[in-house]
């Protein structure tokens, strides 16, 4: 297939007007975000080194992959509605371009922008997201690590669970610590410890005042301590008991699925949010192109309001997506859907709405 002067034309008017678009709202984003924390910013002792080179561009970064799909909407209905008001629409129509190799150049320039927005969904968006939580959890939501501290269950491997009767995170150490290993329902060995402290070198444990119980059918073995430590390796780290509400979207997709898979290994249950963020990250990128196969259906039609009514639909249906998406996700949450099926209802339905709306589009 030739890329020809049409093209070319508007594949360039696309990339631009998206750009532009892009450009305006980031502005007034960070003006409202700005105005809103300037409070904050004047009481915490933050730096200005954190403010603009750390806490502004990672919040534009976040903005920009909340909203890359509306952004695309807004752009592909601006310029082809101006389009569709110069008659340049309807003169193409007229010399005989059909509607679908219209939508060439679009689909061209679309697919370069879902490419992006998948490669940054993976890799840069979460590490973008990594620093601006370390500023918003550091200076203005001080409150938000909901990890628990007390009675902490957790299995750290399939046979072997672990005990937290008590958990401080300023150093590190535990209370009432218990390591309990089994074979199959059976408990054949069982590790108390009074006090336990995780050593940052060496990323190991130290049991103080301990006592070890071992099971071997009827016999038992016991020993104990009060005096000596016991340095042991396991798979715990102080990260485990950090929970933010956001913390699977600062991880890059290959931390997020090793995680995923540590989480499994354990045993654990509680992977339901970062198995979503995974198939969102896939799912979301391809909403651009479904999006903008809507946007073009809609503005290449000239009507009364002309750009100012193609604008208002365009939003409304943007709205509509992110809000179901939104609903999606909670529903899922709460594992009523499969992961992979709640990240993909939304493309679904718009899809059959866009190959509507094409279907009746002006040809």
């Amino acid at each position: 297939m030739t890329f020809n002067i049409l093209d070319r034309y508007i594949f360039k008017k696309f990339l631009s007007t998206f750009l532009f678009t892009l450009l305006i709202i980031l502005m007034i984003s960070v003006i409202i975000d700005f105005s809103e924390k300037i409070q904050i910013f004047l009481e915490e002792p933050i730096t200005r080194k954190e403010i603009f080179l750390e806490y502004f561009p990672s919040f534009m970064l976040f903005i920009s992959g909340m909203l890359w799909p509306l952004f695309t909407l807004i752009a592909v209905i601006f310029f082809t509605s101006r389009m569709a008001g110069n008659t340049e629409i309807m003169a193409m129509l007229s010399a005989g371009i059909p509607f679908k190799r219209l939508l060439r150049p679009y689909l061209y320039a679309a697919g370069l922008l879902t490419l992006i927005h998948l490669i940054g969904s993976h890799f840069i968006l979460p590490w973008g997201q990594k620093h601006l939580m370390r500023i918003t959890y550091k200076y203005i939501d001080k409150n938000e690590d909901k990890g628990k501290t007390k009675d902490v269950h957790l299995f750290i491997a399939p046979q072997t669970k672990v005990y937290v009767g008590y958990y401080r995170k300023p150093d590190s150490t535990a209370r009432d610590f218990r390591i309990e290993q089994y074979k199959g329902q059976e408990l054949v060995k069982l590790l108390k410890a009074n006090n336990a402290a995780y050593q940052v070198k060496s990323g190991k444990w130290r049991l103080t005042e301990y006592q070890i119980r071992s099971f071997d059918g009827l016999k038992e073995s016991f020993q104990f301590s009060n005096t000596e430590f016991i340095d042991t390796t396991l798979n715990l780290s102080p990260d485990d008991f950090v929970d933010f509400s956001g913390q699977q979207n600062m991880m890059t997709s290959p931390a997020l699925l090793s995680f995923i898979a540590l989480q499994k290994a354990r045993g654990a249950g509680n992977v339901r949010k970062y198995t979503l963020e995974w198939n969102r990250r896939n799912a979301e990128p391809f909403t651009i192109l479904i999006l903008t196969l809507i946007g073009v259906s809609l503005a290449a039609r000239k009507v009364r309001g002309g750009i100012g009514l193609h604008l208002a639909m365009g939003i409304g249906i943007g709205a509509v997506y992110i809000l179901f998406s939104k609903f999606v996700k909670v529903f899922a949450m709460g594992n009523n859907l499969p992961a992979l099926l709640a990240a993909w209802i939304p493309n679904i339905i718009f899809l059959l709405m866009a190959l509507f709306i094409i279907r009746n589009a002006q040809k």
